[in-house]
């Protein structure tokens, strides 16, 4: 397993590694855990190498947000993955993936004005652009997210469509479902900032949710159901709900009842130092 942090040498490896087959991308920020590893061997299934580029991305945090505090542990991360034979590892600094006069930005329109995007502005701004050039720098032939980060993975799949990206196209862009704890949590390198306490509560998280999603299909008023949902999680600990909303799973257009389109129950929620997000299929 190669560890490349410069852009000349990537590109000379992704040439060289290409030769014996498709190469997928799993592009993450580090702090790896089984969620970000059943990427890896989802794109093991999938192409002849796996590379995995780990950055920490400035410009998708915004002010007062944790950049300065958001895991870094390269070394552990390396070793994870050579586990899993992952044929190379792009780690670039900041100053690699945003040289001196760095000016340009994607933003995508739309699809990533509510949910995390009304709560974090730039947020996805940030991520499209960072992908963007991860796409152009490895080029490859598929790439792979979790759901976990849904609306991630729709802003990147537009992105990919409306700039007619080739390497990956936007059908190749694949998500991966979301990896779970025993009592249903999803699993996020945030986690690592719960208390034992706060991790004990935090799963009342997708229990609500469960509990909405099984009184929206049995018929319950939508508004009546994520409020209860609400009012779990007040009841569990957590401090703050920033959104709990039914939305359709493409467009990601708000839903006010289930009318034959696939729908999704999105809720983003805060406990002690963390911000948690999930959402589910309804």
């Amino acid at each position: 397993m190669q560890t490349i942090n410069r852009l000349n040498p990537l590109r000379d490896a992704v040439t060289a590694l290409r030769r014996d087959g498709p190469v997928a991308l799993v592009p993450t920020m580090g702090a790896l855990h089984d969620g970000h590893l059943s990427l890896v061997r989802e794109a093991k299934r999938r192409a002849a190498h796996v590379v995995v580029s780990i950055f920490v991305n400035p410009r998708q945090f915004g002010a007062g947000e944790d950049l300065a505090a958001y895991p870094r542990q390269l070394a552990r991360d390396s070793e994870l993955l050579a586990s899993e034979d992952v044929s190379l590892i792009w780690a670039p600094g900041v100053e690699e993936m945003y040289p001196p006069g760095y000016a340009t930005n994607i933003s995508v329109a739309g699809i990533s004005d509510g949910l995390c995007g009304a709560n974090r502005p730039g947020h996805f701004d940030g991520v499209a652009t960072v992908v963007c050039k991860l796409f152009h720098q490895v080029l490859p032939d598929l790439a792979l997210f979790g759901e976990k980060d849904w609306q991630q993975l729709a802003v990147i799949r537009r992105m990919a469509r409306d700039l007619d990206l080739t390497q990956p196209r936007a059908d190749a862009i694949h998500g991966v479902p979301t990896v779970r704890e025993a009592d249903g949590l999803a699993l996020s390198s945030r986690n690592a900032y719960l208390t034992a306490d706060e991790r004990e509560r935090a799963g009342a998280l997708p229990q609500a949710m469960r509990t909405a999603i099984a009184q929206i299909r049995a018929g319950g008023a939508v508004a009546d159901s994520l409020a209860e949902l609400q009012r779990s999680l007040t009841a569990a600990g957590f401090t703050a709900v920033d959104y709990a909303e039914l939305r359709e799973a493409d467009s990601l257009a708000l839903l006010d009842g289930l009318g034959g389109l696939p729908a999704r129950l999105f809720v983003a929620a805060r406990i002690g130092r963390a911000r948690l997000i999930d959402n589910m299929p309804v």
